[in-house]
């Protein structure tokens, strides 16, 4: 059984929503800003354009009203675009900010 070490999710969402805007367009590459959201094609699935996968910069609420799915955090969003467990998104996210307390 693999060992878990303490996340501190919040801490993570926190510091991730800090430097949003640069980690969606390096994991969402193409999107564009509309006010407080980045709209931008849907990786996970055939998306002809932008338009209806949006990512709110400031709160890190998601969703793609195409294919009804969505969520409410950074972390959410990484376990999505990358397949994870939320525990591993959390994880690499915060391995990513240099977050290494939890």
């Amino acid at each position: 059984m693999a060992a878990y070490r303490r996340l501190d999710f919040g801490r993570v969402n926190r510091a991730a929503l800090a430097c949003f805007d640069d980690i969606l367009r390096r994991w969402l590459p193409g999107g564009k800003f509309e006010g407080s959201e980045y709209v931008v094609r849907n990786p996970t699935r055939f998306d002809h354009r932008c338009g209806s996968f949006k990512i709110n910069v400031r709160s890190g609420k998601w969703g793609d009203f195409a294919a009804d799915v969505g969520g409410g955090d950074p972390i959410s969003l990484a376990a999505y675009l990358f397949r994870l467990s939320q525990y591993e998104a959390a994880q690499r996210l915060a391995e990513m900010l240099g977050i290494t307390d939890g």
